[in-house]
């Protein structure tokens, strides 16, 4: 997917979304620390009913224990699992828990541990249809360090690299942690290479979709203080790919696509009947490209840094933050000012915000239409949106033909 993007830019709530098709507020994920509800139906009820064995190795991140018991494990058969994965484990020293509740110790880098199990776990269910949920902490920072610790030997690799504009341009931590990231993507990348060469020698890839994605991007603290929780494109986009039986033919869908599309998208490709609460909508007729009324936007929810919602286009992004509310504890409110305006096009890195200038004020007008209306289609209540004092720009005003580009 050429343009992917996270419906919410915080672990929980968007691995909520991961598992239902929902967005965040109508499952009640809306913050971390919220567990995920025990009547949602998850991605693993729906393959458990199809009568595949499902599994789920990693961060969970969705309940409010540690270790999880059964019942809060969204319907998982087997389970290797933390609900924090960062805070049992470290780099070299990776622990989780078991089906029993019982911690388990694996040997090797964090990313290799994981993907060592997952082997494990692929080759032990051969005879029969199988649903592997696979959840990496990396590359997340290490809470307790501040840090982001690629595996020995991967940092030095890619110190002093290219750092994207908006990260060199706004300062905030990038230039310091910016090696470790990477080198914890490039193992991460190996990862894959490796799960894709276990399917190969088992004979598997020609019936095995894989999905690659990750929950939200970082900012490496340049926009907020905070390494994500904002709606700008490094926090938002995320990395998704697919390949396997539907997704062979090669090439990129140029579409946007959410989080919230991937669940009845895996359905849809495993021939399963998508539950009409899922919010999203399977992305196979465009990767098959097949005509369909594809939305010519994607929508945020911003939590625990504001209470914000966002709209974004192939070439414009709109967002709005909500006065008077508490970031950690209100889902969303009924009255949100005008927050930035970023031309995409002309400004890919979000460096000038054009909120308020009049020559946008048409562009303002139309993505607030849009915001509010995708916001009651997800479920929440058409808010009152205040409109950014105006500013004289002494620029053109943008023509409506530009607007809806």
């Amino acid at each position: 997917m050429r343009y992917s993007f996270t419906c919410q830019p915080v672990c929980g709530p968007a691995r909520a979304s991961l598992q239902t098709g929902m967005y965040a507020t109508q499952v009640g994920c809306y913050t971390n620390g919220i567990p995920l509800p025990p009547d949602s139906r998850t991605l693993a009820h729906c393959f458990n009913a199809a009568g595949y064995h499902t599994g789920y190795i990693g961060k969970w991140h969705l309940a409010a224990e540690e270790p999880v018991r059964e019942e809060h494990r969204g319907g998982y058969q087997y389970w290797l699992a933390s609900n924090v994965l960062e805070f049992t484990s470290e780099p070299y020293n990776t622990v989780m828990y078991d089906d029993d509740n019982r911690p388990v110790k694996l040997p090797g880098y964090r990313v290799d541990a994981l993907t060592d199990a997952a082997i494990r776990y692929i080759d032990a269910h051969q005879s029969a249809p199988f649903f592997l949920f696979l959840s990496y902490v990396e590359p997340h920072f290490q809470n307790h360090v501040d840090d982001y610790p690629p595996p020995d030997g991967y940092r030095e690799r890619y110190t002093a690299r290219w750092i994207p504009p908006d990260l060199a341009a706004l300062g905030g931590t990038a230039h310091q942690h910016l090696g470790g990231y990477y080198g914890m993507v490039k193992r991460l990348d190996e990862a894959l290479g490796r799960l894709r060469d276990a399917l190969k020698s088992l004979r598997r890839t020609d019936n095995t979709i894989i999905l690659f994605t990750s929950d939200h991007g970082c900012h490496f603290k340049t926009r907020n203080g905070e390494y994500k929780r904002s709606c700008h494109e490094s926090s938002i986009r995320v990395p998704t790919a697919l390949c396997g039986p539907g997704f062979d033919g090669g090439g990129q869908v140029r579409s946007l696509v959410s989080l919230v599309d991937l669940p009845p998208t895996l359905l849809d490709a495993a021939g399963l009947p998508v539950p009409s609460q899922m919010q999203g909508r399977s992305i196979l007729p465009l990767v098959q490209k097949r005509s369909m009324d594809w939305p010519e936007e994607v929508f945020m929810q911003i939590s625990e840094a504001q209470v914000g919602r966002a709209v974004r286009t192939q070439r414009w992004k709109y967002a709005v933050t909500a006065p008077d509310k508490d970031a950690l504890r209100d889902a969303g409110s009924d009255h949100y000012l005008e927050e930035s305006l970023y031309d995409l096009q002309h400004d890919p890195y979000e460096l000038r915000n054009l909120i308020g200038l009049e020559s946008h004020c048409e562009v303002a007008e139309v993505m607030r239409a849009r915001l509010i209306r995708r916001m009651v289609e997800a479920g929440e209540a058409a808010p009152v949106i205040t409109p950014a004092s105006p500013i004289p720009s002494g620029q053109r005003r943008v023509s409506p033909e530009e607007v809806n580009a």
